[in-house]
């Protein structure tokens, strides 16, 4: 009979009294994301594992290429518009409760604070619940999860944005949720994508896809300049 793995097990140790134990996580597992949260906390050693419609997946190793350096870029990215935006909160790799059959550990997320009308809010154990305003994921093996399932899955939540880069592809979605569907924000003749949620959010997809930091920086100055973030940034300091 193969071992049921939904359910704790006793096992015996050193004078043969009874230990509860709980099985690890393994990919493909369906699970509640009470069940999930309690295994996931009880493995020391798994860095990432998301519950996706119900369905465990664990983390690959991560190869600088693919992933390392593209997630750092992302990183850097948002991180200047958020150290411009006061009311704005960033977060890397941080587990989001979405909903019962969901939580994934996006690479990026962007939210407003509660304070200034977030949408999501932060748990007493530290947890992000809710839909953030934006997500954002490097795909590379990835990549049918990000825009299959782990879509839906935002879309149905609220995620008001989705930017997915797919690096073997050499390709940048950037979704916005409209009536209930992404659709593609496109990107202007000079290759800017602007976000309709956080003013002054600009991003120039062909400096990112060719790596250059310093003109993805300046592209992101020119949205930080612009009237558009000076009003954002005065309404969020004001709520």
């Amino acid at each position: 009979m193969a071992e049921d793995k939904s359910v704790e097990k006793l096992e015996e140790r050193g004078m043969g009294v009874p230990v509860l134990r709980l099985p690890p996580l393994e990919n493909g597992d369906r699970l509640t994301r009470y069940e999930f949260e309690r295994r996931y906390e009880a493995m020391r050693d798994v860095k990432k594992a998301e519950l996706i419609e119900g369905v465990v997946y664990m983390g690959s190793p991560v190869r600088i290429v693919n992933h390392g350096r593209p997630h750092a870029g992302i990183m850097t990215w948002l991180g200047v518009y958020w150290a411009a935006t006061p009311g704005v909160d960033l977060a890397d790799n941080t587990t989001v409760r979405l909903d019962l059959d969901n939580e994934p550990q996006p690479d990026a997320l962007l939210r407003l604070d509660e304070s200034a009308g977030g949408q999501s809010r932060l748990s007493e154990d530290g947890y992000v619940e809710g839909a953030p305003e934006l997500i954002a994921e490097v795909a590379a093996s990835s990549a049918s999860i990000d825009l299959g399932d782990k879509l839906r899955a935002y879309r149905r939540n609220g995620v008001r944005e989705y930017i997915v880069w797919r690096v073997y592809n050499r390709r940048l979605d950037w979704f916005r949720l409209r009536e209930g569907e992404y659709v593609s924000l496109e990107a202007d003749a000079e290759g800017v994508v602007r976000s309709q949620v956080f003013p002054g959010l600009w991003l120039s997809v062909p400096a990112l896809l060719e790596g250059d930091l310093m003109r993805v920086l300046a592209v992101l100055q020119e949205g930080l300049n612009t009237p558009e973030h000076g009003a954002f940034v005065e309404r969020l300091r004001g709520s």
